[in-house]
């Protein structure tokens, strides 16, 4: 499977995804808002990022947590657009996260070569936008509308069903506003809209979504139905989110969103390697400066 990022294409195969790095811009973010900084300090996170294995970096400009008011489009593009810049002139692939056509159109001015849209293209705007820049766009299911909490509820009771559905229809939106195939990565919207056990029903269904011949974005990371499965802090998901990682790579998942790329990369090194979709040469061996944890702080 073939992925535009603008001037770019990716060869996507089963099994080694794409790790999209997380840098938010937002300083209401329920994750690491507290830790928001100015250009400099976001755009040295995200080189870390990038250095640590992330193969593109998602800047979002504005949290999806519903208990702060709206940023307006202004507001985002203040956030996003200079630290897209910054990073699309050191060469790395960004992804802006957002939902507004004008934040889109600016961010792909700037550089960016994907829009993450979490409103399943409430504003189609969003795809004429990628589809004028050449840019990917990934279409998310949710039953709610952005900056809102609330659970509709499935009447069928089956939330893979409806994912499958809404994803078909929002997939033809975006081709007949020209967005390529190539272009279309589809998402399946944890906790948008949905329990932790409606979260979890779909993605249990997660392979049924090949069904549409795009790359499946995975973003798991740190999500509530994490948290409320282990009765853990966002901070404290880490194993959460390799478990699910690794569930959704089975399932296919072509690309996933992290906010610990290190960790994500380490976890699918060994997974490769250890399921023979890595080779391993007979000369591996452990470096021995690597045999033991150093000793800090020793007295001499």
């Amino acid at each position: 499977m073939r992925l535009r990022l603008r001037d770019r294409v990716v060869e996507l195969r089963r099994g080694a995804p794409l790790v999209m790095g997380i840098v938010n811009a937002s300083p209401e973010s329920f994750s690491d808002g507290a830790t928001v900084g100015g250009v400099d300090v976001l755009a040295a996170r995200a080189l870390a990022l990038r250095d640590g294995g992330a193969d593109l970096i998602d800047v979002g400009g504005e949290s999806g947590v519903t208990d702060r008011p709206a940023v307006g489009a202004g507001e985002e593009i203040a956030r996003v657009v200079p630290l897209v810049e910054r990073l699309a002139d050191s060469g790395v692939t960004v992804s802006v996260d957002t939902f507004k056509a004008d934040v889109a159109r600016a961010a792909l001015a700037a550089g960016a070569a994907m829009v993450n849209d979490v409103s399943g293209l409430a504003d189609p705007g969003v795809a004429d936008a990628c589809a004028s820049a050449g840019a990917a766009l990934v279409v998310m299911h949710t039953r709610v509308p952005p900056k809102q909490k609330a659970f509709p509820g499935y009447p069928d009771g089956d939330v893979g069903a409806d994912v499958l559905r809404f994803l078909r229809e929002r997939v033809e939106l975006a081709r007949s506003r020209g967005v390529a195939d190539d272009q279309i990565v589809v998402d399946p919207g944890p906790d948008f809209g949905k329990t932790p056990a409606e979260t979890v029903a779909a993605l249990r269904a997660l392979g049924d979504l090949a069904d549409l011949g795009r790359p499946v974005l995975l973003a798991v990371s740190r999500k509530d139905f994490i948290g409320a499965l282990l009765g853990r802090s966002p901070g404290d998901r880490l194993p959460g989110t390799l478990a699910a990682l690794g569930e959704g790579v089975d399932a296919g998942a072509a690309i996933v969103r992290v906010h610990e790329v290190a960790a994500a990369r380490d976890f699918l090194t060994v997974r490769a390697a250890l399921r023979g979709e890595r080779e391993v040469p007979d000369e591996l061996r452990l470096d021995p400066a690597l045999r033991r944890e150093p000793v800090r702080g020793r007295v001499r």
